[in-house]
């Protein structure tokens, strides 16, 4: 097992993911408690729908095992799949971030 076919693209997603935040877009996004709330509600279905999906003993996705470390936690769920779930979930949120951060009204005119 060497885990290059599907480890190592999990393991550069977050780090892109991570660097991209930290240094370009620095939306804060890491900081928000919200942020965390949503990871752990994405985390809470996925575990049931991913566990289902990549089960052993009848799975529907089925990974080759020259291509993943053969790490199964919880449910026979691949870890790698917790990579690319946290890569794509903050990848939609930082997007969403600066989307609004763009469009936001000008806060520096005065209201009355």
């Amino acid at each position: 097992m060497t885990g290059l076919g599907y480890t190592l693209p999990a393991v550069l997603s977050v780090a892109a993911v991570v660097a991209a935040e930290r240094r370009w877009l620095r939306t804060g996004l890491f900081r928000r408690p919200s942020y965390w709330v949503s990871l752990g509600i994405v985390f809470a279905f996925q575990v049931p729908v991913d566990g289902w999906l990549t089960r052993l003993q009848a799975p529907i996705v089925r990974y080759d095992p020259a291509h993943h470390l053969g790490v199964r936690f919880p449910w026979d769920i691949p870890v790698e799949d917790f990579l690319f779930g946290f890569s794509l979930v903050t990848a939609t949120l930082l997007a969403w971030s600066c989307h609004e951060r763009r469009h936001a009204p000008d806060r520096t005119e005065v209201r009355r």
